[in-house]
């Protein structure tokens, strides 16, 4: 299977404010890299999955990363 470079541009609801976020994130499909932002964001902000929206999953280039760590995982 071949791994893909996805970018995710969203937003977490939290209960007295909203964050707008970024990530860069490899993998094979969308959907593996919705399940690894749900645990991310819920273990380390307490945050159920009703209150994690994503916006935009696109498909980039390797030309295109600009998170340091993953590009050095290309």
């Amino acid at each position: 299977m071949k791994t893909k470079i996805f970018r995710v541009k969203g937003k977490l609801l939290d209960v007295d404010k909203t964050k707008k976020f970024t990530r860069e994130l490899k993998a094979v499909k969308e959907a593996d890299v919705e399940e690894k932002l749900y645990s991310e964001f819920g273990s380390k902000h307490r945050l159920n999955r009703n209150q994690i929206v994503f916006d935009e999953i696109t498909e980039i280039s390797a030309d295109e990363v600009t998170d340091h760590i993953v590009r050095s995982l290309i």
